[in-house]
């Protein structure tokens, strides 16, 4: 808890207003003296009153400030509690907002349109790693290693790029390295889609396995032919056989009946 601070401007001013008064004062006597004395009391009081109210509003406004920042802080842990993920995507969840946040701030500040280009453009593929965390949980291993090195590690080039390109001089030392980050990021871009496209390699090898079981499926019942799945091809004779089932039920129906 901070402690409060007494102010000493109001002795300072006690003070001053005293030896003024004693300067401006005609008389000698003790009469003259507690005059003075007393003028400078009242004067002392009513700054010292200011000084106490103004110092009341500081106090005030930071208590309203750390309670705004509190209530924010029990809002998020309540969300996050009350979240429908696991704990790990969930951290991943919030890590990821940080650190897009925090990018967000860079393309802000950055005034370099070839630099804010690929900004955005990390963002976007990063955005879409974090989400798959969601889509598929099994993911969050590959996606915690991206979290906890390549992401941070290319928000500390950009806020080092950030610092340079701020300082608004040329230098062999801030050019070569401003340019060196800026070689990074296509880098950067690059194994960001990588990463994105590496994470649905599971889904790419289920997706691979359900077609060779619907083609086996199709194969066993006449329907195949092809060694990939043609949805429309499958529609097609379904149909058919449908259609041909439906016409034998009407000749039968009608050949009972005659």
């Amino acid at each position: 808890m901070r402690k409060k601070r007494r102010s000493a401007g109001p002795i300072y001013v006690f003070a001053g207003v005293w030896l003024l008064s004693q300067i401006a004062s005609s008389g000698t006597g003790l009469g003259s003296l507690l005059i003075s004395a007393g003028i400078s009391l009242l004067a002392a009081v009513g700054v010292g009153y200011l000084f106490d109210k103004k110092r009341k509003k500081q106090d005030e406004k930071e208590a309203a400030a750390a309670a705004a920042e509190e209530e924010r802080r029990a809002a998020e842990k309540a969300k996050e509690e009350s979240s429908p993920y696991s704990p790990e995507v969930q951290a991943i969840i919030s890590e990821g907002r940080v650190a897009l946040k925090e990018m967000g701030r860079l393309y802000s500040s950055i005034t370099d349109p070839n630099i804010r280009s690929k900004i955005n453009e990390l963002m976007s593929v990063s955005d879409k790693i974090v989400r798959d965390a969601i889509d598929d949980p099994s993911d969050v291993p590959q996606i915690r290693k991206f979290l906890d090195y390549y992401l941070p590690t290319t928000i500390k080039l950009l806020n080092a790029y950030d610092r340079m390109s701020s300082q608004e001089i040329s230098g062999s030392n801030i050019t070569g390295s401003m340019q060196r980050i800026e070689d990074m990021l296509d880098t950067a871009i690059d194994a960001y889609k990588r990463q994105l496209d590496a994470l649905f390699a599971n889904q790419a090898a289920d997706i691979q396995m359900d077609i060779e079981v619907m083609n086996g499926m199709l194969a066993r019942e006449g329907l195949g032919g092809k060694s990939y799945l043609d949805i429309n091809e499958f529609m097609k004779k379904y149909e058919q056989q449908q259609k041909y089932a439906q016409e034998n039920d009407i000749q039968k129906g009608s050949t009972s009946n005659g």
